[in-house]
C-alpha cells in the first residue's frame, strides 16, 4: 500500500484532504487521465484502495524539528508527503516575523531535505501572496515573485527552500481558501451577518476564492501521479515544479461576500443580509499589505489534468460549504 503523509491535519486543507479520503471516497480525489499507459496497466486507475492518508497534526509532527521529521518518516514510511502545514495569520506575521519565517520558510526546507534523503516525493502548498498584485492580468506559474508582506515573504522562502533540497518537488500555489472547516472569510461573513445590520467590504482586491476540497482533489491527484512516476521509474509523468490552482472566476472580496449572503438566505442560514458598503483598501488599513490583483493563471495544471476535469467553481463551493454547515450537528 502506497501511503501519503499529510502535515497540518487540523488546518483547512488537512481536514479537506481527510474529507476527500474518507467522507466521499478516495477515488473522488483523482482528476484527469492516468499518468501513463504503463501505470494504468499495472493497477486500476484511480487506485482507490492502494493509497491511504496518514494525517499528522502539529502535536504529532513538528516540522520545525529535524528529529521529529526523521522519526515520523522512518516510522510511517510514506511514498509522498503533502505539506499543508503553514502559519496563515497574515496580519499577525507583521509583528512576529520570526515565527512566520520559521514555520513557512525554514520548516518546509527541513521537511524537503528529509524527504530527499529517503527518496520520498513531496507536494508543498504555497500562496498567491508571493506576488505583489501590481499586474493587470493573472499571474503565470513562472511570473516574477515580489511579496509585499511578511507572510508572503515567508511563503516564498519556503518554496525556494523546498526546491533547493528537493528539485523534484511540486509546489501548488492557491488563494483565498474557504470551506466548512476551520476559520475563513465565508464563516466570518456568516457570523458578522448574524451580528450586524451593516458591513463594509473591500472591493479593490481581486482573486480566486478556492474551496478547500477542490484544492484537496488536486493535491491528491498530484501526489498519486508522483507515486505512479516513482513506481514506473519514469520521469515523463513526474509533475515537478510550480503549479497554480484557484477558484474561478476572479472576484473582489465585496463580490464574494454578496454571493455568500445571497446563498445563505436561500438556504435559510440567514433571515436577511446585512447592508453591504463597498470600500477601498485605503479605507480598511491592515498591518499587512495585500495584493490588489492576485489571480492565478493555471495553464500547467490544465495541461496536466485537463481543464474539464478540474473543479474550481467557487459558487458551487459556497453552496457545498453552506449545506455542510447547515446540516452539521
Amino acid at each position: 500500500m502506497k501511503r501519503i503523509l499529510v502535515t497540518g491535519a487540523q488546518g483547512q486543507l488537512g481536514q479537506a484532504l481527510a474529507y476527500c479520503d474518507t467522507k466521499v471516497g478516495h477515488s473522488s480525489g483523482y482528476l484527469g487521465a492516468p499518468p501513463s499507459a504503463q501505470s494504468q496497466a499495472e493497477e486500476h486507475w484511480p487506485p482507490t484502495q492502494k493509497t491511504r492518508l496518514m494525517l499528522q497534526s502539529r502535536h504529532e509532527l513538528d516540522i520545525t524539528q529535524p528529529d521529529s521529521i526523521a522519526q515520523t518518516l522512518e516510522t510511517l514510511q510514506p511514498a509522498v508527503v503533502i505539506n499543508a502545514a503553514a502559519y496563515t495569520a497574515v496580519d499577525q506575521a507583521e509583528s512576529e516575523p520570526h515565527i512566520a519565517h520559521l514555520l513557512n520558510g525554514l520548516a518546509p526546507g527541513l521537511l524537503a531535505q528529509a524527504c530527499a534523503e529517503r527518496g520520498i516525493a513531496m507536494v508543498h502548498v504555497s500562496t498567491d501572496y508571493v506576488f505583489d498584485g501590481l499586474a493587470s492580468l493573472p499571474y503565470a506559474e513562472d511570473a516574477a515573485t515580489s511579496p509585499i508582506s511578511v507572510y508572503g515573504q515567508s511563503k516564498l522562502e519556503g518554496e525556494l527552500a523546498v526546491f533547493s533540497a528537493l528539485p523534484s518537488a511540486v509546489v501548488l500555489r492557491t488563494s483565498r481558501i474557504f470551506s466548512q472547516f476551520g476559520t475563513n472569510f465565508l464563516k466570518t461573513m456568516l457570523r458578522l451577518g448574524r451580528e450586524r445590520h451593516e458591513l463594509s467590504i473591500v472591493i479593490d482586491q481581486s482573486g480566486g476564492p478556492s474551496y478547500a476540497p477542490h484544492i484537496a482533489q488536486v493535491l491528491l491527484t498530484l501526489a498519486d501521479r508522483l507515486i505512479a512516476a516513482n513506481r514506473s521509474d519514469s520521469q515523463a509523468d513526474t509533475p515537478a515544479g510550480v503549479y497554480h490552482f484557484a477558484g474561478q472566476p476572479n472576484v473582489s472580496w465585496y463580490g464574494f461576500a454578496q454571493e455568500i449572503f445571497s446563498q445563505a438566505i436561500k438556504l435559510g442560514l440567514l433571515s436577511h443580509a446585512p447592508a453591504l458598503t463597498a470600500i477601498s483598501t485605503k479605507q480598511y488599513p491592515t498591518p499587512a499589505q495585500r495584493p490588489a490583483q492576485s489571480g492565478l493563471q493555471q495553464s500547467r495544471l490544465n495541461t496536466l489534468l485537463g481543464v474539464e476535469n478540474i473543479e474550481r467553481n467557487w459558487h458551487e463551493g459556497i453552496e457545498k460549504t453552506l449545506l455542510a454547515l447547515k446540516t452539521a450537528p
